[in-house]
């Protein structure tokens, strides 16, 4: 076993980097639960201890996924269980997101059974219910951490106001939300609330979706299903602007004897102590590949070259569709 680094999202330690789970299961084609089960064996292996699932990630098979790969023997303690919930059901376009109390305390029951643990070590908020007050949806969550079945709560993709509330009814270990060299609005308002009243930052897709690796030039590559294929970066119309960018990282890269994925990844680790991102795979090959990237270091020239390679501005389209965008920053 390996020891990486460890930071702290609010008074919970975890390893600096964590491994997104969801793409074992939802979103990016076909699953491999034997492949997937070896990845999440080798994270562990590496030191990696936050795990990040969600009930929503093939209607529960993530999570089942990952509790089958934690019945091992000697894995379960070597591991910080994430999970999410709050999206009720989804029909075609309509999401149906549930922060009332009743679905809080139903939603977890179901996910402890899942994952088959006694209990969850970080549970969030996947989205805000707009039409529950979040005190709500906190107090029913503060009645989980007094019954020790779950142990630290965090929000996903939630507002500032949303994170002032919130802490004041219950502390709130992490925010979890999209972060990466091509997603920074967070950055403005978000990040200094978190900062400001203790909150750990949980970056998902901190890869672009794999596009900041330089893999992909294209949607031609994507299985049917593949949720890149109907995100507007990834649009013919967009594409060669944000390919533009990772031609730049990737010269940057190779400068310094690393993969474009990997400098991408070490400038969000560099975003502070406080900051903890999960990339995602399947493949044992790039769980190596970003972990390596979590003891990268980077100097004040470094990041102020990648800023400039990458900056703020020069991506090309929303990162959601017009649906989804309307479910962030809640």
């Amino acid at each position: 076993m390996t020891d990486l680094p460890t930071r702290r999202l609010g008074s919970l330690t975890v390893s600096a980097q964590g491994l997104g789970c969801m793409g074992m299961s939802h979103g990016y084609g076909t699953a491999d639960d034997a492949q997937s089960v070896s990845t999440l064996h080798r994270a562990l292996d590496l030191g990696v201890t936050l795990l990040d699932t969600s009930d929503f990630y093939g209607a529960g098979h993530n999570e089942e996924l990952v509790g089958r790969a934690l019945a091992a023997p000697g894995r379960r303690e070597r591991a910080v269980v994430a999970t999410k919930f709050g999206f009720a059901s989804r029909l075609g376009e309509q999401t149906r997101i549930r922060g009332d109390a009743a679905y809080v305390r139903q939603a977890c029951e179901a996910s402890l059974r899942r994952l088959g643990v006694d209990h969850i070590d970080l549970y969030y908020v996947h989205r805000v219910d707009r039409e529950v007050p979040i005190e709500e949806t906190v107090g029913a969550l503060a009645e989980l951490v007094e019954e020790g079945k779950v142990r630290h709560l965090g929000l996903s993709e939630a507002g500032p106001e949303t994170l002032r509330r919130a802490s004041a009814v219950h502390p709130i270990a992490a925010l979890q939300s999209e972060y990466s060299l091509w997603t920074r609005d967070l950055e403005a308002e978000v990040l200094p609330v978190c900062r400001e009243l203790g909150i750990g930052l949980v970056p998902f897709s901190p890869l672009g979706r794999g596009f900041l690796t330089g893999r992909y030039t294209s949607t031609a590559g994507f299985e049917e299903g593949d949720i890149r294929r109907t995100q507007p970066r990834f649009a013919e119309e967009n594409l060669e602007r944000n390919l533009a960018i990772v031609a730049r990282l990737e010269e940057l890269a190779a400068e310094r004897g690393v993969t474009a994925g990997q400098l991408a990844l070490a400038w969000v680790q560099h975003q502070g102590d406080d900051v903890v991102p999960i990339p995602g795979t399947r493949r044992t090959k790039y769980l190596e590949e970003n972990v390596a990237a979590a003891t990268l270091e980077l100097s004040a020239d470094d990041l102020a070259a990648i800023d400039a390679a990458a900056p703020a501005d020069a991506v090309a389209g929303a990162r959601y569709d017009d649906g989804s965008m309307k479910l962030v920053n809640g």
